[in-house]
């Protein structure tokens, strides 16, 4: 799976090739989350339309709910002025915080 190239030249990342994502509550406007991504992470998000992060910590993609049931069903991503980072505009089912 691969980013369409026109919204990858938009992108700007940090060195690890990461760029942050908020999550945001769609019908309440409350900020749920931040999160990294890479273009992959992007990529697959724009696909599945489920939330998909990059873990800094386990080097792995992670998507939000595979393992709790709190799904994160994205509505729109919208890019920040700079293009360093993503705003996903979100269902979210359950708790956003690992610590409810």
């Amino acid at each position: 799976m691969s980013l369409d190239p026109a919204i990858a030249a938009k992108l700007k990342r940090n060195d690890a090739g990461l760029f942050s994502a908020v999550a945001q509550e769609k019908s309440t406007g409350d900020v749920l989350m931040v999160a990294w991504m890479d273009d992959e992470a992007l990529a697959r998000t724009l696909e599945t339309r489920k939330g998909t992060y990059y873990s800094r910590s386990r080097q792995q993609y992670w998507v939000k709910g595979e393992t709790s049931g709190h799904t994160q069903y994205v509505h729109e991503v919208r890019l920040d002025c700079d293009g360093d980072s993503v705003l996903l505009i979100v269902d979210q089912e359950g708790a956003a915080c690992h610590t409810g």
